[in-house]
């Protein structure tokens, strides 16, 4: 039995390909996963499937029915196949296959094609929906390792600050973008393309460490722009910004050019993403713990001491907690360390020095090195 597709004959570095359009519904039949676990590197032609990244696009199928968006597939056939143009162009007409021996291997996008099989299990009408593949003749497996290889090399994922700046159906980055325009110290202060403040940069702080401080502030939930919910949010994280703002005068002093960000980054850490995801959480308690009186609470800000280091040593405030052999850390250990110490400036519940352990020996081996430059 034949099948037939509509398509384009082209010609990409001296060889033929297809680029067809498939329903989603044809993805499962069509596209079988190698069982690739069971190959040496040396004899696959792709990587392992991470089946744990499967719900997560499956879910971004679900969710945006109405606008989700992917790439091509691209796919190596074994089988024969037959070209027949149409009266219009000889490079567009209709591709043929024999349906018992169509033997594809997933050059790129098996994530994708594993995401559509679990969605069309939750959602069948999503089956109508089509995608477009390229197609291109198996050779060996030389080649298929390298049509891998050349996929994926020059791929590059988009800086987080980019993909809140962009992202318009994530609630919380829309929020982040409002309190970047809200509060004062933080307009025109935000890197919003880079994950990390270049040296010479004079922004203060990158638009990822703004949500990642707002989203322990607020936590990872926000509704609907024009929701209760999110005007309330909106708010708090406005106000809550701008009165810490007030006690930590060095971010008023490179916003009003008194002092160099350069300067106020390499110096102290109240621009690190460490210190602001802590504020974020500091916040958080204080305004459960004192609703009424929370802006007068964070007076103690005001004394404490953002050094890095203090003479030849490292401050003895910060030290085993964000900062580890002469540099900033933003490891899990270091931002649950740092928020301790703010809870306990500030007097919070589970603020006290026990909250705070030492870590001795060598720090390890996977932490997060952030440079002076803040992000």
């Amino acid at each position: 039995m034949k099948v037939s597709f509509p398509a384009m004959r082209g010609t990409m570095g001296n060889r033929k390909y297809y680029a067809t359009v498939l329903s989603l519904a044809e993805i499962p039949r069509l596209f079988k996963f190698n069982d690739w676990e069971q190959s040496t590197p040396e004899l696959r032609a792709q990587r392992v499937l991470n089946k744990s990244r499967v719900p997560d696009i499956a879910n971004y199928i679900l969710n945006n029915e109405d606008g989700y968006l992917f790439s091509s597939i691209a796919a190596s056939y074994n089988s024969e196949v037959s070209f027949i143009p149409s009266g219009t162009s000889p490079d567009i007409g209709t591709l043929e296959m024999e349906l018992e021996n169509i033997e594809f291997i997933i050059n790129d996008g098996q994530h994708r094609c594993a995401a559509i099989a679990t969605a069309l299990k939750e959602n069948p009408a999503i089956g109508k929906d089509k995608i477009s593949v390229l197609l291109f003749a198996t050779e060996n497996l030389e080649r298929l390792q390298q049509m891998f290889s050349d996929l994926n090399r020059f791929a590059h994922k988009t800086s987080k600050s980019l993909d809140i700046l962009y992202d318009h159906r994530d609630n919380l980055s829309a929020l982040t973008m409002e309190v970047s325009e809200e509060v004062e110290v933080f307009k025109g202060m935000l890197d919003k393309e880079r994950i990390t403040i270049p040296l010479r940069s004079p922004k203060l702080f990158t638009l990822a460490t703004l949500y990642d401080a707002n989203e322990e502030l607020l936590g990872d939930h926000v509704d609907k722009q024009g929701s209760k919910d999110y005007s309330r949010k909106l708010a708090l994280a406005v106000e809550y910004w701008t009165e810490v703002s007030k006690v930590v005068p060095d971010w008023r002093k490179v916003k009003n050019e008194d002092l160099k960000a350069p300067e106020l980054r390499q110096e102290k850490i109240n621009t690190h993403a460490v210190v602001m995801r802590a504020l974020g959480g500091a916040g958080k308690v204080l305004v459960a713990e004192h609703p009424q009186e929370w802006k007068h609470k964070l007076t103690p800000l005001r004394n404490i001491d953002w050094r890095k280091s203090v003479g030849s040593k490292v401050n003895p405030l910060w030290d085993n907690v964000c900062i580890t052999a002469g540099s900033v850390v933003s490891n899990r250990q270091a931002r649950m360390q740092t928020l301790a110490v703010l809870k306990r400036e500030l007097g919070l519940t589970g603020g006290s020095r026990d909250q705070v352990p030492a870590r001795r020996g060598r720090p390890p081996a996977d932490r997060t090195r952030l440079n002076a430059a803040g992000a």
